[in-house]
């Protein structure tokens, strides 16, 4: 197999959320492999930044939360730069809170958040990647999607609807030559575990209960991107790969 199989020269692609955190990281991993990267985000100025110290030569601003915002921003961008060849789903939030007591408002936003995003990005990049025959479709998941644990009931609820959406998105569209799949997270060093990565009790039971023994560190997860991204990947297909250390095979 020819390390061309994983050369993303001559390709754009799309990372939702990717300011900070695992889309910053895939981001900056997927312009390594020759990728033409475009950041987004709701915040232009944090934006242009993270476009600055990576070196991005395109920031696309806009709520992925939007419907409309959405569809304007990608129609705009394919008919005035070029075509979004790879589109990374990363977007997401957390809230954590015992079910009984969850607030309607927090779980209505985590969906909106973690799941509307998907459906809203994907159908606007999809739309132009289905009249080409071609496009990757990446969608971050996460450990949550197979494994739950106490206090994050509706963040699991979210993570469980983007593994089904990505086995959705393959089932309608690998007839038009586009590839779906999701990565699944274990449990990572980033901003939206910041509380857990400060609690002690948390880290060392996470390293007991993982094989590997640790967090994971962002970087960790470039390798399944570039892989999903690529022509390594072309009969894959509604795949959810877990990176996760372990976690998710062992008792």
């Amino acid at each position: 197999m020819s390390i061309e199989l994983f050369n993303l020269t001559g390709k754009r692609a799309l990372i939702t959320g990717s300011s900070q955190g695992i889309g910053y990281a895939l981001a900056k991993g997927l312009a390594a492999a020759g990728a033409d990267v475009i950041l987004n985000g709701r915040e232009e100025t944090r934006l242009k930044a993270a476009a600055e110290t990576l070196g991005a030569r395109h920031v696309l601003a806009f709520d992925a939360a939007d419907h409309d915002a959405v569809r304007l921003a990608i129609d705009a961008f394919e008919e005035k730069i070029g075509t979004i060849d790879i589109l990374v789903n990363n977007a997401g939030m957390q809230h954590r809170g015992p079910l009984e007591g969850f607030p309607v408002d927090a779980f209505e936003n985590l969906m909106r958040t973690n799941v509307s995003t998907v459906f809203n990005v994907g159908q606007a990049v999809a739309r132009h990647m289905i009249k080409r025959g071609t496009g990757k479709i990446i969608n971050i998941a996460s450990v949550q999607t197979a494994l739950a644990r106490p206090g994050i009931a509706p963040y699991t609820a979210t993570k469980g609807a983007v593994a089904n959406l990505t086995k959705g998105m393959a089932t309608d569209w690998a007839k038009y030559g586009l590839q779906c799949n999701a990565i699944a997270p274990g449990y990572f060093d980033t901003p939206l575990n910041a509380a857990l990565v400060a609690d002690p009790a948390f880290s060392t039971w996470l390293e007991k209960r993982t094989p590997a023994g640790r967090w994971g560190k962002v970087e960790e997860l470039v390798g399944a991107c570039i892989f999903l991204a690529s022509n390594a990947s072309t009969f894959v297909n509604g795949h959810i790969l877990y990176v996760d250390g372990g976690i998710t095979a062992s008792l």
